[in-house]
């Protein structure tokens, strides 16, 4: 039977939306998004008949996925708990996306023959691996990375890992709990609001635009070598740094905990070295056009 089914958890969300486009674009592949909406939304849905919706959870992949699961090809996995400060707050619901789900996630790709494409984050190997650490969020996603480099080596389960840095861009998240960065300050400039900046302001990041994640998220797919990628810009900013290429008022708000305070390129991750793409869209130029169309 021809595998022609493409599954991404989170599909509903800022990045899994973005890559459906992207592959419905670039491909022939049937797409399959699994998302419980936590923070996905149904107007990130595409309409087009080679795309199908399914409301569930991680957790029960192998029975909402059963009547599909000789077609799939690949599976990216972008359905995961993905913030650092409010994984303190909502560490229940982190674990058991993050932990449980994401096993049963790795288990049914494993156990179905499924290409697995994940995504990582910088802030769980940061600062030489100890910022794992720092918050409930970067440990399960470290978690998660000893648990696939296990797998390849007790089964050669094969995988790709992409690593994300602040990506930002169409479809963000501008307000709520799950906001980013960029997408806060352009809700705020837009309503004519100071910006928010986290004390104490000058911890640096690297920020991404979503056109390069995903073009890095096909090349890691297209390049099928069990490796680790990251994707990111060469160049970093403080948080205060960006709050003033908006040229407007700021504010800060009190320092919160897990904050990481530097962005650092990730160059090895366990056993396996990471190799490194760079974005071509400057995140002064995609700050400038907001600025200018206001």
């Amino acid at each position: 039977m021809k595998k022609n089914l493409i599954i991404v958890t989170g599909g509903a969300g800022f990045v899994g939306s973005n890559l459906i486009s992207h592959f419905l674009k670039e491909t022939n592949f049937k797409i399959i998004s699994l998302d419980n909406y936590s923070s996905g939304t149904k107007k990130n849905h595409i309409k087009n008949s080679r795309v199908k919706y399914l409301k569930s959870d991680t957790k029960n992949i192998s029975k909402t996925l059963k009547n599909y699961k000789s077609k799939i090809h690949s599976l990216f996995h972008f359905g995961e708990f993905a913030r650092i400060y409010q994984s303190f707050l909502k560490m229940d619901e982190c674990i058991n996306s993050n932990t449980i789900g994401s096993h049963e996630v790795f288990n049914f790709c494993f156990s179905n023959k499924i290409k697995l494409i994940y995504s990582a984050t910088s802030a769980s190997i940061g600062n030489n691996g100890l910022d794992k650490n720092l918050s409930p969020y970067a440990f399960t996603k470290a978690k998660n990375l000893e648990m696939l480099e296990n797998l390849k080596k007790w089964y050669k389960f094969k995988y790709e890992v992409v690593y994300f840095y602040n990506v930002y861009g169409p479809k963000q998240i501008k307000t709520g709990s799950m906001a980013t960065v960029i997408g806060i300050f352009e809700d705020q400039f837009r309503k004519k609001k100071p910006l928010s900046v986290v004390r104490p302001g000058t911890q640096s990041r690297r920020f991404t635009h979503i056109k390069d994640t995903i073009d890095a998220c096909h090349f890691a797919w297209k390049n099928n070598k069990c490796q680790h990628y990251s994707i990111s810009s060469k160049k970093s900013y403080s948080i205060i740094q960006v709050a003033k290429m908006f040229n407007t008022k700021f504010k800060f708000l009190p320092a919160r905990p897990g904050e990481r305070y530097a962005s650092a390129l990730t160059n090895m991750n366990l056993s396996n070295k990471v190799y490194k793409l760079f974005g071509s869209i400057q995140l002064k130029d995609y700050i400038k056009n907001i600025v200018i169309n206001r």
